[in-house]
């Protein structure tokens, strides 16, 4: 509990002070992080620590929703008590965004930023002092660097995909990216200056690759092996980026040797229900949920079922599906039976009545945040093959995904791309996809049912496909600079 505390106080600096505000701190809070990390015991709070942050940091509600909320795979519940019972609003917190209209001084996602950073410099102090631990064997030691890559490679990737236009948007992907942030600020101010997009991407392939390469049989922290980043989950994210990328044969090779060679299997058709609907447990499929947060008592402290979840019809989260994606799904399509729909009281333009509200039974209970499934690499794969003239191989994958859903099986590549879009949107719903497969396939956004933002749709290309930098961010660091139109 010391270490976890001197950790706590330590990274609240970092992101409640200015750089030079922590170099006047530095003698002092410099003795706490030595102590803490000079051995292994320490390194291992650190890297627990590290896990917490992330899974913090993806599963609360502005990020959790983002790109299903852009997209048009939700819609919003009525309050349920109270003199507003009935009103249907935008939550504060997504009401910028959800209108395409963030600002840059009140950004919606400054805390998604700043706890983003701070994650990486977590990981970049784990990296800096694991070298030089004596009491850790070198496969120890190698794990530890593995897991730390992976979280700081996947951080960084989740803020490409929200503050830089997708990988294409310029032929060379010379656009602007983000900062790469590979040395924690313990050294002393830097002021760095964004990635082109090319450069940030090689970066995250690089950290990617190397954690790969450095892997052990197993994590050294206690608890399930599918909360932690090992070398199938690595190499799934991978792909995900190769194929963000438009890396088309390495997106292929990657998510079939994830398939091929991770030991993880689909969720049979006949259990695929029950799997998600099992409260506390992750489908069998997963690849990679990291663990919800509990007190001493065991009492879960927060899950996303905060996000998405219903209890009654005076008890229930404020995110659910909009009927542009329900009404994708055919009659016969099991995955239409994953949302739990339920009439609650509504004000239809001042009139009391109850409307039909679909709640996903993917986050009830006690869920945690998927962030990687086998589902994802068959999509991966699919999408790969059609982009270098396999389409008869990606017909199949995506048929094998379509038979497990009980949907009917495609019978020719005609319209086989939109296909396979369409089959992320159906597969993938909630699991925060949607908006960055629409902008990487230079597709429009279109939101009708229950949309309530000043703008409801989106041409690509355009300035609002990413978010902006926070002032207090750009204002800190002359370097930083702010994307176009904000």
């Amino acid at each position: 509990m010391k270490y976890s505390k001197y950790l706590s106080i330590f990274f609240l600096f970092l992101s409640l002070q200015s750089c030079s505000d922590f170099l006047e701190q530095e003698p002092g809070t410099q003795t706490s992080i030595d102590e803490l990390l000079q051995n292994k015991t320490g390194v291992l709070q650190a890297l627990r620590g590290l896990y917490s942050s992330l899974e913090a940091n993806v599963r609360t509600e502005r990020y959790a929703v983002y790109a299903d909320l852009q997209g048009g795979n939700i819609k919003f519940t009525p309050i349920a008590t109270g003199s507003l019972r009935g009103q249907v609003s935008t939550p504060s917190n997504v009401e910028q965004v959800y209108s395409f209209d963030d600002q840059a001084l009140t950004s919606n996602f400054k805390l998604f930023y700043d706890d983003s950073y701070d994650i990486i410099n977590q990981a970049n102090l784990i990296l800096e002092y694991t070298p030089s631990l004596t009491d850790a064997t070198d496969a120890e030691k190698n794990q530890i660097k593995a897991e730390a890559l992976a979280i700081r490679a996947y951080t960084h990737f989740l803020l490409s995909l929200v503050y830089s236009q997708d990988y294409n948007y310029t032929a060379d992907a010379s656009h602007l990216g983000i900062v790469y942030s590979t040395a924690s600020i313990k050294g002393g101010v830097q002021y760095p200056a964004r990635k082109t997009a090319a450069e940030t991407y090689a970066l995250i392939i690089n950290d990617l690759q190397t954690a790969i390469a450095n892997y052990s049989d197993s994590s050294l922290l206690s608890g399930a092996s599918y909360s932690f980043f090992n070398q199938k989950n690595t190499k799934a994210l991978l792909a995900r980026v190769y194929l963000q990328k438009g890396d088309w044969t390495n997106a292929y090779e990657t998510a079939n040797d994830v398939i091929t060679n991770s030991g993880a299997v689909l969720t049979s058709k006949e259990s695929l229900i029950a799997e998600w609907e099992k409260p506390d447990l992750p489908i069998s499929e997963i690849l990679l949920e990291f663990a919800i947060p509990k007190d001493n008592e065991n009492n879960v402290a927060g899950s996303m079922s905060k996000v998405f979840g219903y209890n009654t019809d005076q008890s229930f989260e404020k995110y659910t599906a909009s009927n542009d994606l329900i009404n994708l799904y055919e009659s016969s399509d099991l995955r239409k039976q994953l949302f739990l729909t339920k009439p609650l009281f509504t004000l239809v333009e001042g009139v009391q009545t109850y409307v039909n509200y679909s709640f996903t039974k993917k986050f009830q209970d006690n869920a945690g945040y998927v962030a990687f499934r086998l589902s994802e690499m068959y999509l991966i794969r699919a999408e790969a093959a059609l982009e270098t003239n396999r389409a008869d191989l990606a017909m199949a994958d995506i048929n094998t995904i379509r038979a497990r859903a009980n949907a009917s099986l495609l019978t020719n590549t005609t319209s086989l791309k939109e296909n396979i879009f369409l089959e992320r949107r159906k597969e993938l719903c909630f699991e925060g996809f949607l908006f960055f497969d629409i902008a990487r396939n230079h597709k429009n956004v279109s939101r009708t049912d229950g949309c309530l933002a000043n703008v409801c749709s989106l041409t690509y290309p355009s300035l609002k496909y990413v978010l902006p930098i926070p002032t207090f961010n750009t204002n800190l660091n002359p370097n930083l600079q702010q994307n176009d139109s904000y």
